[in-house]
Parts: C-alpha cells; sequence; structure tokens
C-alpha cells in the first residue's frame, strides 16, 4: 500500500461522539487514509476526539465540514454508502470483500468515499440513494450492528489488503455532483409530466438512480443525457397534463 491513500475519503453523517470521530481518526492514520469528510457534525475539535484520536489528532484538524451528504461527495466519481439494512429503496447490497473492486473500476486520478452513517440509526434511504453503491458487513442478526469507528476500522483494513491500481481500460467516471444535477433535471420533468407519485417521487428516482449509477456514466454521456433532458424540458412546456381518465 501507498504511505497515503488518498484516493478514498472517509465521510461521517451527523457522527454524534467526539470520541467515536478521534478513534476513526486514529483508524485512519492506521493504514494511511487522509481524507476525512464530516457531515453536520458534533464538535469534532472537542478535547474528547483528541484524546481517542492519540497520534492522528492532525486529522482533526484537516477533516473538511459539509452541510449534507450531496456536497460532501460532490467531486467524488463513486460513493459506498455503508449499512446493514436492506430493502428495496436500498437497491442491492454488496459484501464488503466486494468494495476493493469498486476502487480498482476508477481511472486514475479518480477518487471514491466510503460513507457512514449516525451512531444510533445509520444513513437514511435517501441517503443511500445518493450513493452509487452500497455495502454491509455480515454479522450475526442478534448483534448486528457494529461501533462507527469498529466499521470504519473493518472497511479501510481491507481496501489496504488490495492493490489500489486500475484494471486494464477502466472508463472515466462522472464526477456525482455532476449526476446529482442529471437527476434533479429529470425528476422536475417527470414531476411536471405526472409520472411520479407526489406523495413518493423517490420510489421512481431512485430506481433511476440505480440504473445510471451501474452505467457509470463518462463526462460524455452525460452531456448527451442532460441535452437530451433539457430538449424535453423545452418540448413539453406547454404540455397540459395527462388527459382525463388516463391511467
Amino acid at each position: 500500500m501507498s504511505p497515503f491513500a488518498e484516493d478514498v475519503a472517509i465521510i461521517l453523517v451527523e457522527p454524534q461522539s467526539p470520541g467515536n470521530i478521534g478513534m476513526v481518526c486514529r483508524a485512519m492514520a492506521n493504514f494511511g487514509f487522509v481524507d476525512l469528510r464530516l457531515v453536520n457534525p458534533c464538535d469534532h475539535l472537542h478535547p474528547e476526539a483528541r484524546k481517542f484520536a492519540v497520534a492522528a489528532h492532525p486529522l482533526l484538524g484537516s477533516a473538511r465540514v459539509f452541510p449534507d451528504l450531496a456536497s460532501a461527495i460532490a467531486d467524488l466519481r463513486l460513493s459506498v454508502a455503508t449499512t446493514r439494512r436492506g430493502g428495496r429503496l436500498r437497491g442491492e447490497l454488496l459484501d464488503l470483500a466486494r468494495v476493493p473492486e469498486l476502487r480498482r473500476s476508477l481511472s486514475a486520478g479518480g477518487r471514491m468515499g466510503l460513507v457512514f452513517g449516525r451512531e444510533d440509526a445509520g444513513l437514511t434511504s435517501d441517503e443511500v440513494a445518493l450513493c452509487s453503491h452500497a455495502a454491509t458487513i455480515a454479522t450475526f442478526t442478534e448483534v448486528g450492528s457494529l461501533n462507527l469507528a469498529q466499521a470504519v476500522l473493518l472497511f479501510i483494513h481491507e481496501l489496504a489488503r488490495q492493490p489500489a491500481t486500475p484494471g486494464k481500460e477502466v472508463r472515466e467516471r462522472s464526477e456525482l455532483g455532476e449526476l446529482e444535477g442529471l437527476f434533479g433535471q429529470m425528476e422536475n420533468i417527470l414531476a411536471r409530466i405526472a409520472f411520479l407519485n407526489p406523495k413518493r417521487p423517490q420510489v421512481v428516482m431512485n430506481s433511476l438512480r440505480r440504473i445510471h449509477q451501474r452505467a457509470a456514466l463518462d463526462v460524455r454521456e452525460l452531456r448527451m443525457l442532460r441535452g437530451m433532458w433539457s430538449q424535453i424540458d423545452w418540448s413539453c412546456r406547454d404540455w397540459r397534463g395527462r388527459k382525463r381518465g388516463e391511467d
């Protein structure tokens, strides 16, 4: 492994304990991970965080704070939501051991994020949907959840065990922030033409997200789709809605 795993960001969503943030920093330092991102966190500079970070306390000062998950992952090419809960809205859950494959799917210079949720509630379904992939750690059902720092340690250890060299003929993915622009455009138009259920638009939108995320769109493909949806937007601007009685 290289001295610093700069291609992987560790993202904590609304961490509630300064001590846990400190322990995450210590785990990151053990394996050379340096990019810590915090979404609406508790006081990450609290003395307790420094205490549990031990020699890794400089990571607390260099951590970047974001108001929401979408902004925290916007510059990444892929992101992995870590969760123990499955469900129709959450899509396929990969096993922890498959996460290094995702890292190798990145083109040179591409970056990925590992996203961890709140200590008491994890990630919401909408937050999981924002990520390009979701992964889980197989545990006994009776005691399924792990401490935040333990979960981070297991994921980064798995990444550290396997080389980060990209495979052959790797395509360059679009940044996740650019994909969000596409999804927002799609949702606005589909809502206007009454394709979405206004009470649960995420049912369709999460499926569309998964389809496009599996496709690993490159910049050219994304631009083509943005242009196509812009043309659809222009073409249906005078649309009066569904005809009465239409399914």
